[in-house]
Formats: C-alpha cells, structure tokens, sequence
C-alpha cells in the first residue's frame, strides 16, 4: 500500500483587505460623551486598531470585528448599527456567490476546513449539485472519522485505460507489459481560467502548485513558454487541431488534449506518431449529442475523455440542464455498451466547492478540472473587469509565483481534507470506488418524483382526495 498522501498546508496572508459582509456605522451627532464609551469596552480593540485602506477605500474596523454586538446593544443613544455591505453583495454572480468566494478566500489563507457552526441554515435544495445529498452512515465509526480516523483512505485515481483483467505466470510475474496509466494523488486536475488577471507569474505560480500537489495543470499551448518547459511533467497542453505544432509540446509531457472535431481520428493519429506514449485527451463541450460523441470517442480508442461544461456549471447548449446530469447521462451510456471501465471520464464547468468534487464522481466523473477556484485562491473578486480591459482592484498579475502556489495548495488541501470526511462518512475508502456509486447519494428529482408522480398533475385550487 503507498504511503499516506498528505497536503501539507500552512497559512498564508492576503495582500489585499477582503471585502466584508457588514460594515459598523457610528454616529457622532447626538453623543453624550459617556465617560466610557462602549467603543473602548470593546473586548477585541477594534476601534483602537482602527485603519483606512486607501487603495480600496476600506476601513479595517470592518474586517476586524467578530459580530459580537456588544457595542450596538449597549450605546445608550443607539449611535452604532451594523448594517449589510452592498459591495459584498455586488461580488460574483448567482453562481459564484459572494458566501462562496468568501469562504474560498478563507480557505486559501488558512489551508483549513471552513467551519461555520451548529446547524444549517440555508436550503433544503437547489438546482445542480444542491440537490443530491452524500450518504452519511457510517460518520459514527471512529476507525474512518476522515482525516483523523485510522483506516488508510486513498484519494488516488487513474488517468488512461484500466485492464479487464491481469494474467500472472507460474513464478507469480506478470504476463506482457504492465498497463499504461497516469496516476495522480487526487481526483483534482488544475486548469487556467477562461479569464482574469493572469501573468506569467500567476500562470508559474499555478504550475509550482500542481507540482506540490502532485497533480497536472491545463494550459492553452501558447501559454507555455520556457519558464515552464521543465515542469513538463505536470503540464496537460490544450492544443488546438490546427495552427499549433505538436513539436512545441513541452519535454516529459504525459498528456495532451484536443478539442473534439470530426476529424479527430487524424489529429490523434498524427500527435502519435510523434509522440507514441503521449496520452490524448479529446475535450466535448456538454451538449445535445455528446454521449454519442463519447461513445465514438470510447470505441475509437480514445481512453481520457474530457466533459466541458459551462461557467454556471450548466450545459453550454442550454442552460436549464446541470452539469451534474450531464455526467450521470455519459457515464450511464458507456455503462450501458459495456465499456466504462476502459475511458476515463474528467468534468469540468462551475466546480465550486469540495463536496462538488465528491458529488460530481459519484454521478460517474473519475477526476475533475477546478478553473476558477484557483483563481479565487488569488483574491479574485469575480468582478469581471479584466474581461472589459480594466485594471484587477487586487493587482493578481502582480502577485508572486510563491505566493500562488502556497495560495492554491492551500485551497486544494483543505479539499483534499473535506473530501477524505465525505468519503470515510460514507465508508468508501477508494476514491475510485466512489466513482457512480449514486447508490451512496439521494438525488431530490428522484426522490420527489417517487414521492408524488403517483398523484398525478396537481394545480392550484384543485383539491386532493
């Protein structure tokens, strides 16, 4: 058995002041001056270290207080409220929520699991990965309590075509060439963002991370330049059909990918003839059509096969399906003919959080892509403005490649860790045994049907009997 895979964190500071969720308002007029003033019984000195951010125009005070509400109840004017800060709510999208990119933040500082307390206060459900929930029976077997248990769990995983099966001879050796496979700690791939303020130093810093991590980093062919081609061996290039020389691809490269097209019997054929041990990876966009194109895929000796999804986690195509339904749609069609275990399936679109990971191989993904987490990882507020040629407010093309790695290494062991809780809560102890076991999971869609499919259509104001 290897050893245990560990990700060594530590913390690591942010170089910008975060944007808080709530802001203090005190006001001055119609003070009486206490003798002592509550701002001064503060248990946390807030006040006394107050400052200015002068870059982001943010006064420190908001950061640094700990919500305990000591100095809005006792003001015997009520001069001091604590009120919702518009520009925290103005960050990201609906999916890229502002409480996402926070706890992102925090996690790339702190290299830790997110705790945020008793109880859960948000949804029952919601759409995409919200509305499937892990099994968690086995939580109370102290032998599998996730990172501290004593039970080994791998989170290993196998990118290439798996065996059906190992012929040994009578000395107990193995019978012809052993299989040829790409296997990475974790089932976590990094990949350059479509967007952002990124630099050669970011893009440097990304590749440090994998390294540590002992994973592979996707990056567009024209991206990679000399600083990078001695980590070849944590590069996965994305080369484009035409245009691009398969000669530039960096020494010690493993693997590639292309997009799909329909010649790609070509394009493979002519990248292995150059390179006969490069494994190639073909990239669908998740639309209508793609399982057949999977299949094609599978039976054309294409062993990685790369499900894109979009930004927003949905189908590029239409946006009212989720990525979540796209895999299990794929990874049930290659079942079905009887040839999952020869391909490797990676998603991508919209992994946001840990849990996505674990539930987007359980619907059948063997390893996921994570894009704009990493770039989170960097203080990235999702404001889109490099996208209209405006300057980043925290200067991320600036940041040193170090600094980078230790950010995401930090964001992707505290994943890592939260992955290993899921999986010993479940009593899976291989992440590739986790790979479509929905039997471990409830999905709402299933469950609500079951629930009330039998009593057929209901609308308002008709009255059940």
């Amino acid at each position: 058995m290897p050893s245990k895979y560990m990700i060594h964190t530590k913390p690591v500071p942010n170089r910008f002041q975060p944007v808080s969720k709530s802001g203090i308002i005190a006001w001055e007029e119609g003070c009486l001056k206490c003798a002592v003033c509550v701002k001064k019984r503060c248990v946390y000195n807030v006040y006394d270290r107050r400052g200015i951010d002068s870059h982001h125009m943010i006064e420190s005070i908001d950061n640094l207080c700990m919500n305990c509400y000591s100095c809005v109840q006792n003001c015997p004017k009520e001069l001091i409220h604590k009120s919702l800060n518009p520009e925290f709510n103005a960050m990201g999208d609906s999916h890229w929520s502002p409480p996402i990119i926070v706890r992102l933040w925090n996690q790339s500082q702190t290299g830790k699991i997110p705790v945020s307390g008793a109880g859960y206060p948000g949804p029952f459900s919601g759409p995409g990965f919200d509305s499937m929930w892990t099994d968690m029976s086995e939580i109370v077997r102290p032998t599998r309590d996730g990172i501290h248990g004593r039970e080994y769990i791998s989170t290993a995983v196998d990118l290439g075509k798996t065996p059906e099966h190992l012929i040994f001879n009578g000395s107990d050796t193995l019978e012809g060439e052993p299989p040829s496979i790409i296997d990475i700690p974790l089932p976590i791939i990094l990949k350059m963002p479509s967007f952002g303020a990124i630099s050669t130093n970011t893009i440097k810093g990304w590749a440090m991370g994998a390294r540590r991590l002992g994973t592979l980093i996707a990056l567009p062919m024209k991206k990679i330049d000399s600083v990078l081609e001695d980590r070849g061996d944590c590069l996965m290039p994305l080369v484009l059909p035409k245009g691009t020389s398969v000669g530039n691809i960096p020494k010690n490269a493993k693997i590639i990918e292309i997009p799909w097209t329909e010649g790609w019997q070509e394009v493979v054929e002519d990248i292995k003839g150059c390179f006969p041990n490069l494994f190639v990876s073909v990239r669908i966009p998740m639309a209508e059509g793609m399982e057949e194109k999977a299949l094609s895929l599978a039976r054309g000796g294409i062993s990685i096969i790369h499900l894109e999804g979009s930004l927003m986690s949905r189908f590029m195509d239409n946006n009212a399906r989720n990525l979540k339904d796209g895999i299990r749609s794929v990874h049930i069609k290659l079942v079905e003919e009887n040839i999952r275990d020869g391909v490797t399936l990676l998603a991508s679109g919209g992994l946001a959080m840990a849990e996505h990971v674990a539930k987007a191989i359980i619907c059948g993904a063997d390893t996921v892509f994570v894009d704009f987490p990493i770039l989170i990882a960097l203080e990235c507020r999702m404001c889109r403005r490099c996208t209209k040629g405006l300057s980043c407010p925290v200067q991320i093309d600036t940041a040193s490649p170090n600094w980078v790695a230790s950010r995401v290494v930090n964001l992707i062991g505290a994943w890592h860790n939260q992955l290993i809780e899921v999986m010993g809560a479940m009593g899976i102890r291989d992440a590739r045994r986790l790979r479509g076991e929905v039997g471990r999971a409830m999905f709402f869609d299933d469950m609500d049907r079951t629930a009330f499919e039998s009593m057929g259509q209901v609308e308002e104001g008709c009255e059940l009997e």
